[in-house]
């Protein structure tokens, strides 16, 4: 069957959730169904396992169809990679991507599937990389299922993709928090200049805030060009409700709405989505 013909499913994969989004594709693609469904995390064993059993078992009646996987930022590890004149090949890009990986995280990386963003010598890229067993798993269930998987991407550059036009082009403090952790970039003049992937222990949405600040703060600082105030762009559909405190530096603007909604894969609040499924498997 062409491509041009194949349905598209899209899935965001995180350790405590499934969230499915099928289109009929045709000259109109037309949504099939929505899906979301919670899981418990695995105590003991890979933290992506339950989650990686639910989307095999929404696969079993599924053919033809085209996987586009969104995977949270608690399976990607993230380094930026800086401009340098003298890189220009495939080859060398990929060394130095294996490179700043070690540089940052030792020998944990060795065991690990990297992939770099567009490079440009001028600059520079970003590099994401996810555990090779998790990849290993995606491949065998979609080959099971007949299923082509089309791409896997992680949360925080998807949804800097999404948002990216409506961001400042010339330096841009972007946000993105999800169920137990926020991941956030500092972007100058189209250049990454770093990256922040951070586990936050609590569910409330002030002390949620309070550690957001205190991040923001330490990247400013470490970047040496903090505006009295800066605005700080946050995608957070998960949290609805998070503000930052009063006079803390920091104007937030809060993405996603009516005009500009995010897309229809990406996590939303429990409160919105219909027909949540709690599922222990």
């Amino acid at each position: 069957m062409s491509q041009l013909w194949r349905d598209q499913i899209y899935v965001f994969l995180a350790p405590e959730r499934l969230d499915w989004v099928h289109y009929r594709r045709g000259f109109k693609p037309v949504q099939l169904n929505k899906d979301t469904v919670f899981c418990e995390q695995m105590q003991n064993g890979s933290p992506w396992q339950n989650a990686l059993k639910l989307l095999e078992s929404h696969l079993t009646d599924v053919t033809s169809a085209e996987l586009t996987v969104i995977l949270s930022n608690h399976f990607v590890r993230f380094v930026t990679l800086q401009p340098q004149a003298e890189i220009t090949t495939p080859e060398e890009v990929k060394s130095y991507a294996a490179f700043r990986m070690r540089e940052i995280y030792a020998e944990r990386s060795e065991s690990w599937d990297l992939s770099v963003s567009d490079w440009n010598p001028t600059t520079g890229a970003i590099c994401a990389a996810i555990n090779r067993d998790l990849m290993d798993r995606l491949q065998e269930i979609t080959k099971r299922s007949e299923v082509k998987l089309k791409a896997v991407e992680p949360y925080l550059a998807a949804a800097y993709d999404h948002w990216q036009k409506q961001l400042n082009s010339q330096k841009s403090y972007f946000v993105v928090v999800e169920s137990g952790r926020f991941c956030s970039a500092i972007v100058i003049n189209g250049v990454w200049q770093s990256i922040r992937n951070q586990r936050v222990l609590s569910q409330d949405t002030h002390e949620l805030a309070e550690e957001l600040v205190v991040a923001l703060d330490q990247e400013a600082v470490l970047l040496g060009n903090k505006e009295i105030t800066e605005t700080v762009y946050v995608f957070a559909p998960e949290y609805p409700q998070l503000v930052l405190p009063s006079n803390c530096g920091w104007l937030m603007v809060m993405l996603s709405d009516a005009q500009n909604p995010a897309p229809s894969h990406f996590p939303s609040s429990p409160a919105d989505v219909a027909g949540i499924k709690q599922c222990l498997v």
